[in-house]
């Protein structure tokens, strides 16, 4: 008698409906508990959507320890693995253990205010940190804590590897490897004149160093996104942005080559 749980996740269309469905049953059929409610305990969690739902499960799940594995009903599916087709290959090579884990980097965001607050986000695909809505900001950008430039624009985007397909990608960012564990500092329309001079291509820095963003006017009312997820703050001293300690463990089967991927969604 099988005794695994699995927790279900879709974004509620049609075609994820009836997927979860026929998954479900084809799953319970064969001994396993399946639950729609996030778990602790649970062997797998299973996104049914694209790209963005699978996004809203690692963090309604809050970055789970469990492995996670997409089912594509979305439009890109660059996260999701499975096609609904595939249903009862998945199970089995689920069964007979022919999958691998990869482990994606996530980046974390240290938002500190003039009181002292310390207040952190996480994401997988990226950190972006922005003014208000039509207004340019002003920052002061230092690695590891040594100056490189004063940035005018929209805001600064930090993706990691598995997010520089993402937005990065639409701001001119690199494609990077998922095994290469770095940052990717993408400008987002910066501002290049001669009363401001901002870099206007992306930045790779190696895991193991911080990035430090610094309002440079009063009017520091910036705008933090983890992952498409708005907190605005106002009097910020700094922002710290570094790869973090957490890790997203995303199940992939035999098949499943990156370059080919990338491949048959951009090229």
């Amino acid at each position: 008698m099988n005794n695994k749980i699995i927790n279900i996740f879709t974004n509620e269309t049609d075609i994820s409906l009836e997927t979860r469905a026929e998954l479900t049953k084809k799953l319970v059929d064969r001994g396993y508990t399946v639950t729609e409610e996030s778990m602790e305990d649970a062997d797998l969690i299973i996104c049914i959507g694209g790209d963005g739902s699978f996004l809203e499960t690692i963090h309604s799940c809050k970055f789970p320890k469990s492995p996670v594995i997409g089912i594509n009903t979305g439009h890109l599916g660059f996260f999701q693995e499975i096609s609904p087709d595939c249903l009862d290959q998945f199970i089995t090579d689920y069964e007979d253990g022919q999958y691998s884990i990869q482990d994606l980097s996530t980046v974390k965001a240290t938002v500190t205010t003039l009181d002292g607050r310390e207040n952190k986000h996480l994401g997988l695909n990226e950190i972006i940190i922005k003014g208000r809505q039509s207004y340019a900001v002003h920052f002061g950008i230092a690695i590891d804590g040594k100056p490189l430039e004063r940035f005018s624009g929209d805001g600064i985007l930090v993706a990691t590897s598995s997010g520089s397909t993402a937005y990065n990608y639409s701001l001119g960012g690199s494609i990077v490897d998922p095994r290469l564990d770095l940052l990717q500092v993408t400008p987002i329309a910066p501002m290049n004149t001669t009363a401001y001079r901002s870099f206007t291509s992306s930045i790779l820095l190696p895991a193991e160093v911080s990035l430090e963003i610094y309002p440079v006017y009063d009017d520091n009312r910036i705008f933090i996104l983890n992952d498409g997820k708005e907190t605005g703050y106002s009097n910020v001293k700094d922002v710290k942005v570094e790869v973090s300690d957490t890790m997203v463990h995303l199940m992939r089967f035999k098949n499943y080559d990156f370059w080919n991927k990338v491949k048959t969604k951009f090229l």
